[in-house]
């Protein structure tokens, strides 16, 4: 229940207003209820309708944050957070309608830490802002989903992407935060120190409750130093299987790979197409190694020996800056290259996890759904921590076709789950994965979760409607 529910009176959309009123009082222009711009910061990337808020906030600061928390919950508004948009389950949308406050503007760099390996930041900087500002020092932020999202976003999210097989998500990498709570408090979860038993773990509560709990405003992040050599390697392999029986040996070798990413034949033709790329359209790895020079040298031809062993090859590898380059953006752009295999269609693009050892199983199973359904799905992922994607593209003006994507998307979620996996390694939970909740945890857990939101959030303010409901 929002507070203002719980008296019956008077309804939400008198509050609304009155709140509205109340932020352009004291926000003056930074206070936005233009249609176009509410659109704009609803969800806009899957099948789900795009619901806006009543209002965008662009904060320009903390005290920002707080005041319009505060006079919102005040008045029993429903308070929504955002950065850059790129969310894929529905998390910025509004189902309750309320305010949404747009963090973009919040994007300081406040402090580089070289000689702790550590950053201070404002949750609207974006990963690949700060990359470019840490490389002049050797250092660098490795945490990559592809797209630039905000590293608040990454947070709320338990961001994940192609470098977390070496370095870990966004929850191995946040040292500290600073969280706007749902009274308008500001509370600091830990320290710059590496490691702590002081009480409770307040930085890993915040980290991927996609804003439900609270709204970051600053983050503490492990850097590292940019490695001496790097190689990136493309290599094909025969089948499906093949390429994810390599995956599973290259891990349980022990090679510390920095990145290890699947493309199906399907997805490696969209490449070829979107980023004019002459690959063999066959499943297909894609590597990086990161050490020193003698050390990357050993990786692959580690990697090179495994492969052999599971018919693939021959690897193509590169040292070359510009080609490396080329390579990755051509995976981080296979949600766009995707577009180009039905035209007019939409791309919905979902994500499960399951243990290493049940890789090849779950995407050939997968991969078997796809064509006995009829559906156009690349196949992409992050293999190397058994995280995969499926990129199905949909008639959203077809009701049958989007009733089976639908029904795909299900399944494959239940055989995640069926294998030990999770409906959603890095994608979030947000509106479209909230009914497999209960299937996941059970609902002990589920309870356990709902008294967290409950203390933190007794009114039910902070993004309601997301990872589960009251």
């Amino acid at each position: 229940m929002l507070a203002a529910d719980a008296h019956s009176s008077p309804p939400i959309g008198d509050r609304v207003v009155s709140a509205t009123a109340e932020l352009k009082s004291a926000l003056d222009h930074k206070v936005v209820t233009t249609t176009a711009v509410r659109e704009q910061h609803a969800n806009v990337t899957t099948y789900l309708p795009n619901e806006p808020a009543d209002a965008v906030v662009f904060a320009a600061c903390t005290e920002d944050v707080q005041t319009t928390v505060r006079i919102c919950a005040a008045h029993g508004v429903p308070v929504i957070a955002w950065g850059a948009g790129t969310s894929l389950e529905g998390q910025v949308n509004a189902p309750r309608g309320g305010v949404c406050i747009d963090l973009s503007r919040m994007n300081r760099i406040l402090a580089v830490n070289s000689g702790d390996l550590d950053c201070v930041l404002e949750p609207g900087v974006t990963r690949k802002r700060l990359n470019e500002d840490l490389r002049d020092q050797g250092l660098f932020f490795p945490i990559d989903p592809g797209a630039d999202a905000t590293l608040g976003g990454m947070v709320s999210t338990r961001a994940s992407g192609t470098n977390a097989v070496r370095y870990g998500t966004m929850k191995d990498n946040v040292l500290s935060l600073k969280v706007v709570t749902a009274d308008g408090r500001l509370i600091t979860t830990g320290t710059r120190a590496r490691k702590s038993a002081a009480g409770y773990d307040l930085t890993r509560l915040f980290v991927g409750a996609e804003g439900t709990l609270g709204i970051v405003t600053e983050i503490t992040l492990k850097l590292y130093g940019i490695p001496e050599a790097i190689s990136s390697a493309v290599c094909p392999f025969p089948s499906i299987t093949t390429a994810c029986d390599a995956v599973i040996a290259t891990i349980q070798s022990g090679i510390p790979v920095a990145r290890i990413e699947l493309l199906d034949e399907v997805q490696v033709k969209a490449c070829n197409t979107y980023a004019r790329l002459s690959l063999t359209e066959t499943p297909t790895l894609f590597l990086e190694f990161h050490g020193t020079t003698a050390g990357v040298h050993e990786q692959a031809e580690l990697f090179g020996a495994i492969a052999a062993e599971f018919g693939g090859g021959p690897s193509e590898f590169s040292v070359k800056p510009e080609e490396r380059s080329r390579l990755w953006q051509a995976r981080h752009d296979a949600y766009w290259a995707a577009l180009l295999l039905r035209p007019g269609a939409k791309a919905v693009a979902t994500d499960v996890c399951v243990p290493i050892s049940r890789l090849a199983d779950c995407v050939e199973a997968t991969k078997a759904d796809i064509v006995v359904m009829g559906l156009v799905a690349p196949i992409v992922g992050h293999v190397g921590d058994g995280n995969f994607h499926t990129v199905l593209m949909v008639d959203m003006d077809d009701a049958a076709d989007l009733a089976k994507a639908k029904q795909f998307m299900a399944r494959l979620v239940e055989r995640a789950l069926a294998m030990g996996g999770t409906a959603t390694g890095e994608h979030g939970i947000g509106q479209g994965k909230m009914k497999y909740m209960a299937a996941e945890h059970g609902e002990g857990a589920l309870d356990a979760m709902r008294a967290i939101k409950r203390a933190l959030d007794p009114h039910n303010i902070m993004n309601p409607d997301k990872i589960f409901t009251l």
